[in-house]
């Protein structure tokens, strides 16, 4: 990667960026690149503690003349969603990101690139690196499995930072000042099957969705992209008492927090059947795509030859295609307080068969704790009625505004100044560490900055390379004068 590095500017935070990416570090099983981190920071020179959990806490002392001032703390995370497209040879547990240049944005070779949020942590490499930019003393906290619980957060203990001010670098838009968030609780339900072996004369077939967008469950819930999962129920729901089919499995989806992209379905069919029902599925394909339109133009509905797996019972496939309908997905409601804020939504991102079993994860966002819980609740009863027992996890709080915090004054009033214009000051529908950081330290001033970067948690991620020349041009006057 040096020669990519060569076309990039800033080179230090690059430079860190790129090591970074040749560290698999999906979520859960970041332990080596949080080691990594932390050796950065001893070869600096700085101090390093690290937690029971994995966090990594690296103080650096202010320069000549700040000593007095209050400490400030950089904070991202080290983890990545692991999302590749289907016919990508890559193992996220060995294999390095393959990162390429494509015009003025960085891309990744048929996966999920990982500037989410390792970018901010190169940012914070780079400002502990830096020998030349004046702040007050620092604290970098980066913290691990944020994408699929923000367990890193979660266990922050209280009292470890000594910062007053909190900037966290997991933004990805440039210009825009984050400065509230939603919370989260996932509803995982599960129904246990009756299962026979297949009947002798079957064709097994797999019918699949593939071609979406998918996105981020939070920021792109209310894109009106297309979630596989939902459509796929709805094709089976179309064709299988029509056309006979015994329903085997059902999958979809990778990560919790993704808009599902892809999902699929295996199913036995008289052979007989075989040409009705693939004169069905593509009729539906054409009109689902006609129906999504512009907003998933890419999406595929197809059959194809599945592998024989002993079959539902037709009880359990009726509860099945009914939580898969019925369940909510989208958005629930939007702010009455902020124009175009998602308040709460829903993301059914997940669906599986295994150990006998069907699981479906929700995972529900809002704002208002209470319609977060209700919603919650609402979820688990559906799933009660349809035979499933539903379980709750990995609640986490949300993050309330407070516009008139110093530190939102500071950096909107230092961009001005750069670049002669206010930052968008805003709250977002997704779960950013803030919340629970908050929680643990009553009163730390936080606001949230970033560059730009687009589809991120799909393989189409991409981010903005003269946006984090900016973001860092950004954060260096804000640390000059904290």
């Amino acid at each position: 990667m040096s020669d990519l590095l060569d076309t990039l500017d800033p080179k230090p935070l690059w430079h860190y960026f790129l090591e970074l990416s040749k560290i698999p570090r999906s979520s859960k099983q970041e332990g080596a690149a949080a080691a990594w981190v932390a050796a950065q920071g001893r070869a600096l020179g700085c101090q390093v503690e690290q937690d029971a959990v994995g966090n990594v806490l690296i103080r650096k002392p202010a320069t000549p003349g700040r000593e007095g001032r209050p400490a400030v703390a950089l904070q991202c995370h080290v983890d990545m969603v692991c999302e590749k497209n289907e016919g990508t040879v890559h193992d996220f547990a060995v294999d390095p990101i393959r990162v390429r240049r494509d015009g003025d944005v960085l891309r990744a070779s048929g996966t999920t690139l990982g500037a989410d949020n390792g970018v901010g942590v190169a940012a914070g490499l780079a400002v502990l690196a830096a020998g030349d930019l004046a702040h007050p003393p620092l604290e970098l906290l980066v913290t691990v499995d944020e994408e699929t619980g923000l367990t890193g957060a979660n266990n922050l203990r209280a009292g470890w930072l000594k910062a007053t001010t909190l900037l966290n670098l997991d933004s990805e838009e440039e210009g825009e000042l984050t400065i509230g968030c939603a919370g989260g609780v996932d509803t995982q339900a599960r129904r246990a099957l009756a299962v026979t072996a297949a009947p002798a004369g079957l064709a097994a077939l797999r019918l699949k969705v593939a071609g979406l967008k998918g996105g981020h469950s939070g920021i792109d819930i209310a894109a009106g992209r297309g979630n596989s999962i939902r459509l796929l129920a709805q094709v089976l729901e179309a064709v299988r008492e029509k056309h006979g089919l015994l329903l085997a499995s059902v999958a979809g989806g990778n990560k919790r927090n993704a808009i599902p992209r892809e999902a699929s379905a295996v199913v036995l069919c008289a052979p007989a059947r075989q040409a009705a029902l693939a004169a069905d599925v593509a009729r539906l394909a054409g009109e689902w795509r006609a129906a999504l339109g512009s907003f998933d133009p890419g999406l595929a509905i197809t059959l194809e030859p599945g592998a024989a797996a002993p079959v539902m019972s037709e009880a359990d496939a009726r509860a099945v295609l009914g939580l898969l309908l019925a369940g909510p997905h989208g958005v629930e409601a939007m702010s009455p307080d902020i124009a175009g804020l998602v308040q709460t939504s829903t993301n059914m991102g997940l669906v599986e068969t295994r150990d006998g079993a069907v699981e479906v994860n929700f995972l529900t966002r809002s704002s208002i704790d209470a319609s977060k819980h209700a919603l919650a609740a609402r979820i688990a009863a559906l799933a009660g009625v349809a035979g499933f027992t539903a379980t709750h996890s990995g609640g986490y709080p949300g993050w309330k505004p407070e516009p008139g915090a110093r530190v939102v004054t500071l950096v909107d009033g230092v961009h001005r100044e750069l670049y002669g214009k206010p930052m968008v000051i805003k709250a977002i529908h997704a779960g950013l560490e803030c919340g629970l950081i908050g929680e643990k330290y009553p009163g730390m001033e936080m606001a949230s900055l970033g560059p730009s970067m687009w589809d991120v948690h799909t393989p189409d991620e991409h981010v903005s390379i003269p946006s984090v020349k900016n973001f860092w041009a950004l954060l260096a006057a804000v640390l000059g004068r904290l």
